[in-house]
């Protein structure tokens, strides 16, 4: 399946994309990493993330993917959001950032969207009447 037509589905995808630092204060941010497109954690991710588009978007959620030295959704470059936020060179990882800019969430592991649900609203700007 075309890796283009997947992330078509996932919510808010900026069409010029900035830099994660560049979202702090405005969006969450989902960071996906994977080795290769045909990862199968990858893929339940974005299944995951394309079934919870609603709900995300109204938790100001913005979804970033880096697959091998690709990144759609923002404009960092790999190695340096590998490096960054500790995801693996090789293998699947996901890490959710709050708006204030804070790792709040790690996995090796798809991320469920009770879990991204849980957490998101667990956030005090979140908790606070903000989105």
């Amino acid at each position: 399946m075309n890796p283009f037509v997947l992330l078509a589905a996932l919510p808010l995808m900026a069409m010029a994309p900035m830099t994660i630092a560049a979202m702090q204060w405005e969006r969450r941010v989902l960071l996906v990493s994977a080795s290769a497109a045909d990862d199968a954690m990858l893929a339940e991710q974005r299944r995951v993330v394309a079934r919870w588009k609603a709900e995300g978007e109204a938790r100001d959620l913005s979804v970033v993917e880096v697959v091998g030295e690709r990144v759609v959704g923002a404009a960092d470059r790999a190695a340096s959001l590998r490096r960054r936020y500790g995801l693996p060179a090789s293998g699947f990882g996901a890490v959710l950032i709050g708006k204030d800019g804070g790792v709040k969430l790690r996995s090796s592991r798809p991320l469920s969207s009770a879990v991204l649900a849980e957490a998101i609203d667990a956030m005090p700007m979140r908790r606070s009447g903000g989105r």
